[in-house]
């Protein structure tokens, strides 16, 4: 069943330019140089980083010598990109454009990455598939992702119960973070896969501090404090999530502390 999912990903774009994504990317700015390495960047090498973001692959990758191209499908985060390739002395190639759709010809790239990005695209299989038909035979795919029981994966789920519930036929994002389902969006392709689970350390002044920042600067956050506090909810979610926090936190002194899972998916393409 062919599923409209136009409006879904304008509210992802609108998603995404609220608050400071650039902000939240420094985070997890580790994740993204390890997904360039385990890529292989080098000279020599062409590589695709799809939902690029600020350029936490891309710039790294270009930084190795490797031919980079970065499409997301916000004009913001690309523009953010633009001036940190700048600042760091590098030249990434931007493309406005959609994971579902990539405006490339088959089989372009040595190498195809996405850090905590392709997960959001709508419908996994069409994204999964996109990936693959841009990589060169004998070329390989590098996918981040949180898992569902990640610090992340449990901040979805607590915040799913306040809004309006996506079409039933898309999978959540963090299902790129489970190993079967990601073995089944690849069927098809050929693709020898293996995966690696890794952790990324969140650390804040508190739990309190770490959730207001997250009302500041992340998007998700941003949105839903945006359209529960004109319904009154606001206070609820609020509460699940300063209590989850505080439930994941790994600190005794106050401080805030947690190892955020993800998994690490590579899709080695046959020659």
């Amino acid at each position: 069943m062919s599923i409209d999912v136009s409006g879904f990903k304008q509210g992802q774009k609108a998603m995404w330019t609220a608050g400071d994504y650039p902000e939240v990317a420094r985070r997890i700015e580790t994740v993204g140089r390890f997904v360039a390495e385990r890529a292989g960047a080098a000279p020599g090498i062409e590589l695709l980083d799809v939902a690029t973001g600020a350029g936490n692959v891309s710039i790294p990758a270009a930084l190795a010598g490797a031919k980079v191209t970065g499409l997301d499908l916000t004009p913001k985060l690309l523009e953010a990109q633009r001036a940190n390739a700048e600042a760091a002395g590098v030249e990434v190639e931007l493309v406005e454009g959609d994971a579902e759709e990539l405006p490339f010809a088959a089989d372009s790239f040595d190498r195809v990455t996405s850090c905590f990005g392709v997960m959001f695209a709508p419908r996994q299989r069409v994204a999964a598939a996109e990936l693959a038909r841009v990589t060169r035979p004998g070329g390989m795919i590098v996918v981040a992702a949180w898992t569902p029981e990640s610090m992340i994966g449990k901040t979805f789920r607590a915040s799913a119960v306040y809004m309006p519930p996506p079409p039933p036929e898309l999978k959540p994002p963090v299902m790129w973070g489970v190993e079967q389902h990601v073995r089944e969006l690849f069927e098809g392709s050929d693709a020898e896969l293996s995966f690696e689970l890794r952790s990324v350390p969140f650390i804040g002044d508190s739990p309190a501090s770490w959730l207001e920042r997250d009302e500041r600067i992340l998007g998700p956050a941003v949105m839903a404090k945006a359209a529960l506090e004109s319904q009154g909810r606001y206070e609820e979610l609020r509460r699940d999530m300063l209590a989850l926090y505080e439930d994941l936190n790994e600190a005794d002194d106050g401080a805030f502390r947690v190892q955020a899972e993800y998994l690490v998916t590579v899709a080695q393409l046959p020659s």
